[in-house]
């Protein structure tokens, strides 16, 4: 487990992950733990590095190894706070372990929970980073407070991947569920069938250049997209920027080197 989180929600996460039995005991323990420790990672501000920390192997800029989630949410965290305050106005972002615990029935509900405290429907656009076979990809919901009918400002769903050689479309029955659960959770009164209608896009953006940097891609998508992103998403307008020539190798180079910057 990440060494900065020690939320109930995570330790669970990591006991189950781990594949790991615990005792009757123990698991009262930890629902116990679930009284008193609540997940704060949003509310509290990832200390800076020293140069020598920030020099090191185990920058983003230098990683040898996929990116793990406590990393992956300390980046996003410090990255959102360079965003204007207009662009946080009109974006929200799921922590990026929510939709693998989703997937989860145990958590489902508490998940749901979460997500109607983000009001995304009063949103244009909600960022979620999502990690599925040890893979991360990011989905972004569009216009999602809009009539399902409107030309204008089209609802749907963006998924971006940068290794569509592994067939991003498998999580598909899974990303509609979720979406569908989160309408229900809502009481938004949209019917089931034209809620699953909602179109889910997959643009032919710029691949990762080898078995370790889906984690930078992905926040170097969502850093671009905050920037870019059309005041009206439209599937007519579309795919927009998101082009296989979209940026450049050296570009995500320097995106990394800037992350490394803001310090963990």
């Amino acid at each position: 487990m990440s060494k900065h989180r020690s939320c109930w929600i995570h330790v669970v996460w990591s006991v189950k992950a781990s594949g790991k039995k615990i005792s009757k005991r123990e698991a009262q323990n930890l629902r116990g733990f679930k009284l008193t420790a609540k997940c704060f990672l949003g509310e509290i501000p990832c200390r800076a590095r020293s140069k020598r920390q920030m020099e090191s192997k185990n920058s983003i800029s230098k990683q040898k190894t996929k990116m793990d989630d406590g990393a992956f949410q300390c980046y996003l965290e410090n990255l959102w706070r360079t965003f204007p305050e207009d662009k946080r106005s009109a974006f929200a972002y799921f922590d990026c372990l929510w939709f693998a615990l989703y997937r989860n029935s145990s958590f489902r509900e508490k998940v749901l929970s979460w997500i109607k405290k983000k009001q995304i429907f009063s949103k244009k656009y909600v960022l979620v980073p999502i990690v599925c076979w040890s893979h991360w990809s990011l989905v972004i919901f569009c216009h999602f407070g809009e009539s399902l009918q409107s030309k204008t400002k089209t609802p749907c769903i963006l998924l971006l991947d940068s290794l569509q050689m592994a067939n991003p479309m498998r999580l598909e029955p899974d990303i509609r569920k979720f979406v569908f659960d989160i309408y229900k959770a809502e009481g938004r009164p949209e019917e089931k069938q034209m809620i699953y209608r909602i179109p889910l896009l997959v643009p032919k953006v710029p691949q990762q250049r080898d078995d370790k940097e889906c984690g930078n891609f992905v926040l170097y998508y969502l850093n671009l997209f905050v920037e870019s992103a059309p005041e009206n998403f439209t599937v007519e307008g579309y795919p927009y920027f998101m082009k296989k020539d979209w940026f450049n190798a050296e570009g995500v180079d320097r995106f990394c080197e800037t992350l490394d910057s803001f310090g963990m």
